[in-house]
């Protein structure tokens, strides 16, 4: 049987060891609490992010890290972007000898503007060929009321993309495979960013011209980063790129929407960050994909946007008046 551990025990990282488990995997899900893990294993519950969603019972929680990459198979890491670099380092001495690594985060880290499979590369010291990334619509909630899915396995190595989607296809899943893990990983981490925009714009009372205004030039804006990194533009006309964008910029799970909701609505920064009981990843990541951005010369004004709303303090009315009135130009540019 595949051995499975998921280190990180949210909704996300929780949602997706049940694919994995529905899949015929025996899954390890780590999270740092031992109160969760034992809650878990009693229960078959995460009352803190799934509350009411019965786990499958061949996962197994626990808060630790050496039990849960014991001869796993597949390392799978849905921990918060920021905190990849740190967490990693720690477990690097625990992982099985021929495990292949699975980014599910999307991010890009702050100060290095690495991508997190070039930081799980850096920090593990194991080769591309031994990286995979899972990105997509995926919605957690959804996923884990087994509703119809599908996402991308990305890795530089076809061979590696294909054993992991058959370690986590079923019924409702339905993974695909790719090579562009750049292109994959952008899409992940920009579209957060782009969600931010679009929940902003939904906070101040705008319509749907404008959410597919912002949604259909964030896309832009990503596909023009992605060209400049060497990532296929198909890629981000798929699941990974629009299918994502879409899902995130639509629907009121997404934690990204929503928080950038209630800025448009006026709340401050910390006001909403105290409100927003999980990470939204685009609120750290735009300074981020900006910085990236910059260092390929590339223009990418609504993330500047985000960036001068969230942490510059701009106010979203001002901010949106600037966008506006930048000057004309032709739609491909």
């Amino acid at each position: 049987m595949t051995k499975a551990a998921v280190f990180g025990n949210g909704s996300w990282g929780t949602a997706f060891a049940m694919v994995l488990a529905d899949a015929g995997c025996e899954v390890s899900l780590w999270g740092r609490r031992a109160e969760l893990a034992k809650e878990i294993n009693a229960t078959r519950v995460n009352s803190d992010y799934l509350p009411g969603i019965e786990l499958p019972r061949s996962i197994t929680a626990t808060a630790d890290p050496a039990e849960a990459a014991h001869d796993a198979d597949f390392t799978v890491l849905v921990v918060p972007s920021q905190t990849l670099r740190g967490n990693l380092a720690a477990w690097k001495p625990l992982l099985a000898p021929d495990t292949v690594l699975v980014s599910l985060m999307k991010g890009v880290e702050l100060g290095t503007a690495e991508r997190m499979s070039e930081v799980v590369m850096e920090v593990a010291d194991v080769p591309a060929e031994r990286v995979a990334v899972l990105t997509g619509p995926n919605l957690a909630l959804e996923i884990a009321s087994r509703q119809p899915a599908a996402a991308v396995v990305a890795c530089v190595d076809e061979s590696v993309a294909q054993r992991f989607q058959t370690a986590c296809m079923t019924p409702y899943f339905r993974p695909y495979t790719h090579t562009d893990v750049v292109g994959c990983e952008l899409g992940g981490a920009v579209k957060n960013v782009i969600g931010l925009a679009v929940g902003i714009a939904n906070g101040m009372g705008l319509g749907d011209n404008s959410k597919a205004t912002l949604i259909t030039r964030g896309l832009a804006e990503t596909t023009r980063l992605g060209l400049a990194m060497g990532a296929d533009p198909l890629t981000f006309s798929g699941l990974a790129g629009l299918g994502d964008l879409v899902a995130t910029c639509s629907s009121p799970l997404s934690r990204n929407n929503t928080f950038g909701t209630n800025l448009g609505r006026g709340m401050t920064l910390q006001e909403t960050i105290a409100a927003t009981k999980q990470t939204a990843e685009g609120v750290k990541s735009c300074e981020s994909v900006l910085d990236l951005a910059r260092r390929h010369g590339v223009d990418m004004p609504i993330t500047e946007t985000v960036v001068s709303i969230v942490h510059e303090g701009k106010p979203p009315v001002v901010a949106l008046k600037e966008l506006m009135s930048r000057s004309a130009k032709s739609e491909r540019r």
